[in-house]
């Protein structure tokens, strides 16, 4: 497993996993267009994670796309065609235990996970002589993927969007009624979003519903006021929430994605 900078082991108790993750089974079922491709990369031993890549063109902009909780990639299907009419080449990953994936969710393991796949991702697009830019983007739960590898690969991508991000999970935990001290927790002492966004040196953009009730709009603005980048944007969608954030504004969505991963 990939060693990482912090200890996310406290995130890791059996109590705060139930709130985070609710992973979805599936089958690997292929979807009827003949640009897409499903993967399975190795992440540990005897797991492997399941991806799927609906490629526009080679020359197109890459987005390696981390999802949110409950969804898993073949949710993608309905929603790839919409990048693509932006000219975006979209890779979908899903978490251990989640679609065709094997293995069991932890904060630990989605972490570590990420950089694999990152690595994964980029060898398919080198030994596939994809030749456009990369983007990586978080929804949700996935955010915290996005922004840990954007944290960590600088140089090898272009920029990183964040959509419904969390601060932090304690935040996220705690806004859900949970109490930290019963859990053993603190937001001092654990690595999050908040922090590791700090460091970012790419161009980033935040996208975040206006009435979002499970992760409130405060979080996606402390994380877009705590960004240093110069190249920095963000866009509340009124009149939407967390679920419906993508087709209540899907035009001013589509546009701001496609005004970044082509400016």
């Amino acid at each position: 497993m990939v060693q990482l900078k912090d200890d996310l082991s406290a995130l890791d108790q059996n109590d705060i996993l139930q709130f985070i993750f609710y992973p979805r089974r599936s089958p690997v079922l292929r979807t009827s267009k003949t640009n897409a491709k499903d993967y399975k990369l190795p992440v540990d031993e005897d797991v492997s994670i399941g991806c799927r890549f609906h490629v526009y063109s080679i020359e197109s902009p890459n987005i390696l796309y981390f999802h949110g909780n409950g969804e898993i990639v073949t949710d993608y299907d309905e929603i790839a065609p919409m990048y693509e009419r932006i000219g975006a080449n979209l890779f979908i990953t899903d978490y251990r235990g989640y679609g065709f994936s094997n293995g069991t969710p932890t904060v630990t393991h989605m972490i570590a996970d990420s950089h694999k796949i990152f690595e994964s991702f980029v060898n398919i697009l080198k030994k596939e002589n994809h030749t456009g830019k990369i983007f990586i983007m978080g929804r949700s739960l996935g955010s915290a993927s996005a922004i840990e590898l954007a944290c960590n690969y600088p140089n090898q991508i272009d920029g990183l969007i964040i959509e419904s991000g969390f601060a932090s999970i304690p935040d996220l935990l705690e806004a859900r009624g949970l109490p930290l001290g019963l859990l053993n927790l603190s937001k001092e002492t654990e690595s999050s979003n908040l922090s590791n966004i700090r460091s970012i040196s790419t161009p980033t953009l935040i996208i975040h519903a206006m009435y979002d009730q499970l992760i409130p709009l405060g979080q996606g603005k402390a994380l877009f006021d705590n960004l240093s980048v110069k190249d920095k944007r963000m866009l509340i969608i009124p009149d939407a929430d967390h679920n419906n954030i993508m087709f209540a504004g899907m035009e001013k969505y589509f546009k701001a994605i496609e005004e970044f991963i082509f400016t």
